[in-house]
């Protein structure tokens, strides 16, 4: 028998495809916090890119699964704002119709959190063994700030790792443009705001751009890459992890 809190780590699309070194960073962080993790093998995406597209009835199958896929933790923790805000937020209202699935995801929804505040606000995390050497500048993603109130947490943690400096932007708060499926919908509306971002990440002088959200990352570093900015972009977890040495920032190599 353990008293560690069972926790199922939802790896999320993006990561499982482009960045799984963040979902290596959350487990190590997660253990490091006293957790059992799990990885549920049987799940799939949260559903967020149907539902933006008014396609209700895929995402609630998707959800479906994932009502069964995670039933039995103590906890569910995400490495993403939106999958996170997705999860926690609109999934419950997917079952309106049906008062027993309604009941078990509002459950489940109640029980899931965003990595970062997972770490703070639940297991009372304050400190970090994590050592990083440069200027840092954080983005805040839409949903995990406005839907799951993640704002204080990222950066009480940056606060804590040796050698990190935190650079705000002028405007950390604002959208980068990517909106899952409406950078897709609104090409040039999302290439201007995501433009106007990185004039603003660069203004800040930092040598790396973090933030706790994949989509948000792998604009921005499209953004970078192709404006010719040296700029690194990492999520929040690796640096947490102290897994920088090994792995290199998005866009670069292989994770």
């Amino acid at each position: 028998m353990t008293d560690k809190p069972r926790v199922a780590l939802f790896v999320t699309c993006l990561v499982d495809i482009h960045r799984p070194s963040v979902g290596f960073a959350a487990i190590q962080l997660l253990e490091a916090a006293g957790c059992q993790v799990e990885v549920p093998r049987a799940q799939t995406c949260c559903g967020q890119p149907a539902y933006n597209s008014g396609d209700r009835a895929t995402t609630r199958a998707l959800l479906e699964s994932y009502l069964e896929a995670f039933a039995g933790y103590d906890y569910v923790v995400v490495p993403s704002g939106s999958c996170g805000g997705m999860l926690r937020e609109h999934m419950p209202h997917l079952f309106d119709d049906d008062p027993n699935l309604r009941a078990r995801a509002d459950a489940l929804a109640a029980k899931t959190y965003e990595l970062v505040s997972f770490l703070t606000d639940v297991r009372g995390l304050t400190s970090t063994q994590a050592a990083y050497a440069g200027t840092v500048t954080y983005h805040d993603s839409c949903a995990g700030l406005r839907e799951l109130g993640v704002k204080a947490q990222p950066r009480a943690l940056l606060g804590q790792v040796a050698g990190l400096t935190l650079a705000e932007m002028a405007e950390p708060e604002v959208c980068c443009g990517f909106g899952g499926t409406f950078c897709v919908k609104y090409p040039d509306i999302s290439t201007r705001m995501v433009s106007d971002k990185t004039r603003d990440i660069a203004a800040t002088g930092a040598d790396t751009l973090l933030a706790g959200d994949m989509g948000c990352l792998l604009n921005m570093a499209g953004r970078l890459h192709r404006e010719g900015s040296p700029i690194k972009v990492r999520h929040i977890a690796e640096v947490l992890a102290g897994m920088t040495e090994t792995v290199p920032p998005i866009g670069v190599g292989k994770s």
